[in-house]
């Protein structure tokens, strides 16, 4: 008899690179790794065995049925690069479940309600009949189902994710200039970047859409001397960018917006930034969201699009269950090629493709920094398993661009009429 430790380990192939420990006091996997897992309870086996892989084991860590050893949530990043990966095992035969059944006993495989963090999937939506949603419940991408959406990710507490951000409240892939910028500088250097190139110019007018707290705006009003817009679907985000705007003195030049970008009734727009918003529309929505921009934008104007992006083009558009269920919801990621077409199917010149991967996983090293310098405060802010959710969270993302299964790229496009434009011949925003 292997106890319940031995029987979860055995489901790995080659058994877990760190230590299993269980409530019935069995051991198992790699007992001398100074990290480990302790399934906490009957609940914990519960998760983990009806929902095989990150969605079980996220279920039962959140819920504090699952404890990771060795160290700190705010940032478990050790732990997670020795097991990210690995954590999928496959169900077991009719014959394996009728001995698993046996050994750990029936009420093990009976689900638990998952943690209330978790945020239900589309079926779960439509059968248990959640009027918010509606009739939308089986629609991704409405504009009903993205603003519950964002709501859900980005609506947390400004006060929390001033915590893990730091000052630039900036929830973007940072541009390290050096090896030694501190994560506010790289921040500030990323929005320059952006700006540079976008070739932006006093009394420019700029688009930012999916702003955020309205960094990029501010920046490209401050420094650049362009009449900024910005719009964001959360509420919290657009107050908090509203107080930031007025502090800083930029009230006649910038405008953080609480809208959906479908509702802007402006054009003529000079230079339209989209930066960290291709995740959240939907892969199938490409077409229409740059045929959108492109039809905002002035003759010869540009498009800078950052997004977060797979590492090939083959892949299934949709994000891991852990991430679906607790951090973006609904979000669909794509490889840098999809995108490219996509901008150049709207009508775009692409004029520069630029990728930042290791810069992502240095900028969310720096937020996990933050969580656990903050973490008493994040966690009087929200709740355990909330603070739990975005270590877990920033960490595991930290090794998937590390490992290059996951990409951040810019795109630069121009919309280039009848082949006249003013793009130089050369790059001139590479300083």
């Amino acid at each position: 008899m292997t106890g319940i430790a031995g029987t979860i380990n055995s489901f790995f192939a080659g058994g877990l690179p760190i230590r299993l420990t269980a409530f019935d006091g069995s051991v198992s996997g790699d007992t001398a790794s100074p990290y480990g897992l302790r399934i906490v309870n009957q609940r914990g086996l519960q998760y983990i065995l009806t929902a095989p892989g990150d969605l079980g084991l996220a279920r039962a860590y959140v819920s504090g049925d699952l404890e990771l050893e060795g160290t700190h949530p705010g940032d478990p990043y050790p732990l997670l690069k020795l097991i990210v990966g690995s954590t999928d095992f496959a169900r077991p035969s009719v014959t394996e479940m009728a001995r698993l059944v046996k050994e750990l006993g029936a009420a093990s495989f009976v689900p638990p309600k998952p943690p209330a963090h978790e945020h239900l999937p589309t079926w779960r939506h439509a059968l248990e009949g959640v009027r918010s949603v509606g009739v939308n419940a089986l629609r991704r991408h409405t504009h009903e189902r993205d603003a519950e959406a964002i709501h859900h990710h980005y609506d947390v507490s400004n006060t929390f994710y001033e915590h893990v951000l730091g000052p630039s409240m900036t929830y973007t892939c940072a541009v390290f200039p050096s090896e030694d910028a501190t994560l506010e500088e790289a921040q500030a250097h990323k929005y320059d970047l952006v700006c540079r190139k976008l070739g932006l110019q006093p009394g420019q007018r700029l688009l930012d859409v999916g702003c955020g707290w309205g960094g990029m705006v501010r920046h490209a009003a401050r420094h650049y001397g362009v009449k900024a817009l910005g719009v964001t679907l959360s509420r919290e985000q657009a107050s908090w960018a509203a107080e930031a705007i007025k502090r800083e003195g930029l009230d006649d030049i910038a405008e953080v917006r609480f809208s959906d970008y479908r509702h802007v009734p402006e054009g003529g727009f000079d230079a339209i930034s989209s930066i960290g918003m291709t995740e959240h529309i939907g892969v199938k929505n490409y077409p229409a969201y740059f045929s959108f921009l492109h039809a905002k934008l002035k003759d010869d104007g540009r498009l800078l699009n950052h997004c977060i992006t797979r590492a090939d083009n083959r892949g299934e558009a949709m994000a891991g269950a852990f991430i679906d269920r607790y951090v973006f919801p609904d979000g669909e990621l794509a490889g840098s090629g999809t995108i490219v077409t996509a901008v150049e199917n709207a009508g775009f010149e692409v004029q520069h493709h630029e990728n930042f991967r290791r810069h992502y996983a240095r900028t969310l090293a720096g937020w996990n920094e933050n969580l656990v310098a903050n973490w008493d405060a994040c966690v009087a802010e929200t709740d355990p398993g909330t603070a739990k959710v975005w270590g877990l969270y920033m960490a595991g993302s930290r090794v998937g661009f590390e490992h290059n299964e996951i990409q951040l790229h810019h795109v630069l496009a121009t919309k280039t009429v009848g082949g006249v434009t003013s793009y130089p011949l050369r790059h001139e925003f590479g300083v």
